[in-house]
């Protein structure tokens, strides 16, 4: 019961974001019916797992699809909050933000800015081509116990599928600097952004050097890079020459004299020794001077780093991007326990779309077609903004109440470390077991549980008919 009691308190910082009272305790009964239900099939489950009226099933709906919600200022303070509650992870008084994006399968015929997708993976299960949507997400690192690691999602937004004017040129690389700017904004920081081989571009680099933040990506293998031009004794006619000798950055790895062997600083890796090599040279794209670092690993084969902080040693750059793939457990947590995605809201005055059709063009449609299509977006987006507030206070829960959500599991399983943090789904298990004790109990009388008892179906919620 406590965890709730605590879990409530963080839930009050958000009430800035919602226009009236009524507004922020739905909401908040977004987040609760999220953090403990058992399966993720929409809005129907969060009816049966905070033991709600059917007639809710309405309000619930509408609640997404309201602007009382303010979606920008929820995501602000909700940075803002996990700042505080969190540890975040700096280096050189850079703040780390990881990202990547996500496609997420949707068959709906009537869903605005479903597109087909296409997926790069090694494993068979996947197709090659799905009907889906296109997140971005940016995540916070954040500290935990024992030098673990936490990528807490921040900001989740669809970057893809609908064209609303027919001169757009906005790329998706510009749509996830401007969201990587909106959240620093907010912070008032500077931050570094850790990104795959994919997020290397003048798009990226130059809006984040324009406002002091700086990236860590790799590079593909065929990446060129030139020294600075020499200077010249005699001056000649016209503008002086800046690129000097082409670089080939692969063909370096032959050069194995000038390589420094350490041990791996990699999350995770021990008694493993690697190669590295530092290098600065001008990158043509955005014609500044950039740091690669060149790394033989043992298991892992040759990599070419990119980094824009000239300032940073070549070892942290190599550990900061192997934090990367923190983001990916973020995502199998967001996917299959807490289910942020698992979104179903069609649009019904929408023709309904083909298989392998592309992004959607609403330059021609009417202006209350479009404002159709923005509030179901605005739907999207509330949801999956709450869901990503939802796994980032279970990972605040799992890290500052281990002990306090291992008493509370109430369950089993094979390989239970009470002495480690726990995982969202523990985190979900521990809230779900003492539920109905908070909203039965006398000790908190909040906002949110006289809400649902207000709106609650007492034959299905445990422990009512002893307690009566």
């Amino acid at each position: 019961m406590q965890l709730w009691i605590n879990w409530f308190g963080c839930v009050r910082e958000l009430r800035g974001a919602c226009s009236r009272q009524r507004t922020f305790v739905w909401m908040a009964i977004v987040l609760a019916a999220m953090s403990v239900r058992t399966e993720c099939l929409g809005v129907t489950s969060f009816i049966r797992s905070a033991f709600l009226q059917s007639v809710c099933y309405k309000r619930l709906l509408h609640h997404f699809h309201s602007n009382a919600l303010n979606i920008e200022t929820l995501s602000t303070l909700w940075f803002r909050l996990a700042i505080r509650i969190f540890q975040p992870v700096f280096i050189h008084g850079f703040m780390v933000i990881i990202a990547d994006g996500l496609k997420v399968p949707k068959e709906g015929r009537k869903m605005p800015a479903v597109k087909s997708l296409h997926q790069e993976s090694a494993n068979n299960s996947k197709p090659p081509y799905i009907m889906g949507h296109s997140f971005q997400i940016i995540a916070m690192l954040v500290s935990g116990l024992r030098d673990q690691m936490f990528a807490v999602p921040i900001l989740s937004r669809i970057c893809e599928g609908i064209v609303w004017h027919s001169g757009t040129k906005k790329s998706l690389l510009d749509k996830l600097a401007g969201m990587f700017l909106e959240v620093l904004r907010s912070g008032y920081l500077k931050a570094v952004l850790i990104a795959d081989a994919y997020y290397a571009s003048r798009t990226i680099i130059l809006p984040l050097l324009e406002k002091g933040h700086h990236l860590i990506s790799r590079v593909k293998t065929n990446v060129v890079a030139f020294a600075p031009a020499p200077k010249e004794d005699t001056p000649r006619r016209g503008r002086p020459r800046i690129y000097g000798k082409k670089i080939r950055l692969r063909n370096l790895f032959g050069a194995d004299h000038l390589f420094v062997s350490a041990p791996s600083p990699v999350y995770g890796e021990k008694n493993i020794l690697i190669q590295y090599r530092t290098i600065t040279l001008l990158w043509r794209p955005i014609g500044r001077m950039i740091r690669f670092v060149l790394v033989k690993h043992p298991t892992r084969g040759n990599m070419i780093l990119l980094c824009t902080a000239l300032t940073f040693d070549p070892l942290t750059v190599i550990r900061l991007y192997g934090l990367r793939f923190k983001i990916e457990v973020s995502f199998k947590q967001a996917l299959h326990t807490i289910g942020v995605y698992a979104y179903h809201f069609w649009m019904m005055p929408m023709r309904p779309i083909k298989r392998g059709s592309g992004n959607q063009n609403l330059s021609s449609k009417s202006a209350e077609y479009r404002q159709k299509v923005r509030r179901k977006m605005g739907a999207y987006h509330r949801y999956v903004q709450l869901g990503c507030i939802t796994q980032g206070l279970l990972q605040y829960l799992a890290i500052s109440y281990r002990e306090r959500v291992w008493t509370s599991f109430g369950s089993w399983l094979r390989t239970m470390k009470t002495n480690m943090v726990p995982s969202e789904m523990v985190v979900a298990q521990a809230l779900r077991t003492s539920l109905p004790d908070f909203l039965l109990s006398n000790a908190d009388n909040s906002d949110l549980k006289k809400f649902i008892l207000d709106h609650a179906d007492y034959d299905r919620l445990p422990g009512f008919k002893m307690a009566a």
